[in-house]
């Protein structure tokens, strides 16, 4: 299975932007051994429109644009269930029981998701109902996704 990032917004460098990188290396040499044969980020620009409904829907488009037509979406928005970490390796496990060939975990802009690309999304998950910046949430969708790995191999790092 593929796993993809997709994002609105760019990480800037900087301690976010390694951090980041750290938790996508663990994620994509530990993820081989559940199944996953690749880690890839896809980063759009925010869009510029005036109003926030159109931004969201411009976002939307470009973001479903980039992903294949097949893929299982997983979208981070606030209106989201909030699973611990546990939950979220399952959630993962099952995907990767399923075949799904790629999965996609959507982070929106500064104004969330468009309802169209919540409709569309297999799962709409949440790190609750705090404001979080872009660059902290994609830190903490990667590393999840790392713990969900390292739960799924009986590694060590998650203690409950």
């Amino acid at each position: 299975m593929h796993l993809i990032l997709a994002a609105v917004g760019r990480m800037k460098k900087g301690p976010e932007q390694e951090l980041a990188g750290r938790y996508r290396d663990r994620l994509s040499k530990s993820g081989k051994a559940v199944g996953i044969s690749q880690v890839k980020i896809i980063e759009i620009v925010e869009s510029r429109a005036a109003s926030a409904d159109v931004r969201k829907e411009d976002e939307a488009e470009s973001l479903l644009s980039r992903l294949p037509d097949n893929c299982t979406i997983f979208a981070f928005d606030e209106r989201g269930k909030s699973p611990d970490s546990r939950q979220f390796a399952h959630l993962m496990e099952t995907q990767l029981d399923q075949g799904s060939n790629v999965l996609a975990l959507i982070i929106g802009g500064p104004d969330g998701l468009a309802p169209a690309l919540r409709n569309r999304a297999d799962k709409v998950l949440s790190f609750g109902s705090a404001t979080f910046p872009h660059q902290l949430v994609r830190i903490l969708v990667l590393e999840q996704a790392y713990r969900a790995v390292t739960i799924l191999t009986n590694h060590p790092y998650h203690r409950d």
